[in-house]
């Protein structure tokens, strides 16, 4: 039971940035059919990546390099500017952006968000993993799997809300642009410390 309490602690406070970048995701494919199932599967296999390079370094094969992980902020910071760029072209089509036939999130961009944002995450599970053997990594990885589920619902859950869907759909295709590249930002700026 105590490695439920720090798995989830642990979970909580390394992945709370991904609410909101849920809840853009959401929102940007809000009335496509098949979005939830786009961002559930953009997440776990992000998130599996992380665990995967987690686990990895944790038995003492570091795929990435320490000075390799700021470097991970690229891809969120490329997919902003993307992103920034698509909203100018499109700032005049008020039809697009009320209906589903605009591009919704596609499964490698939240793959790819997720595992860039959580590239800092796997310093904070390795020594976690290392110290905690073959079967609490193994427990961890299982309450790390079962937590991504609840932060879909509950990034589907914000952006669903009538308030931070007004939001969402007014300033949605400003706030993700500038959230991804913050993101970015931030992970290239940290990592360097």
């Amino acid at each position: 039971m105590d490695l439920i309490g720090r798995a989830v602690g642990l979970f909580a406070v390394t992945n709370v940035d991904d609410l909101v970048v849920l809840a853009l995701f959401f929102a940007q494919g809000r009335g496509r059919p098949g979005t939830a199932r786009v961002v559930a599967v953009g997440q776990y296999l992000g998130f599996l990546l992380i665990l995967g390079i987690a686990a990895a370094a944790a038995f003492g094969a570091t795929l990435l390099p320490e000075d390799f992980l700021p470097y991970l902020g690229l891809l969120p910071l490329a997919l902003g500017v993307h992103a920034a760029v698509q909203a100018w072209r499109h700032r005049r089509d008020r039809d697009e952006a009320e209906s589903p036939s605009g591009n919704g999130p596609r499964i490698w961009q939240v793959a790819a968000v997720t595992f860039a944002n959580g590239g800092d995450n796997i310093g904070a599970y390795v020594p976690v993993f290392a110290t905690a053997g073959v079967g609490g990594m193994s427990g961890y990885a299982v309450v790390f799997l079962v937590l991504v589920a609840v932060w879909i619902a509950a990034g589907r859950y914000l952006a669903g809300r009538p308030a931070v869907a007004r939001v969402l759909a007014r300033w949605g295709n400003v706030l993700l642009p500038v959230v991804l590249i913050a993101l970015g930002l931030l992970i290239l700026i940290e990592g360097g410390r």
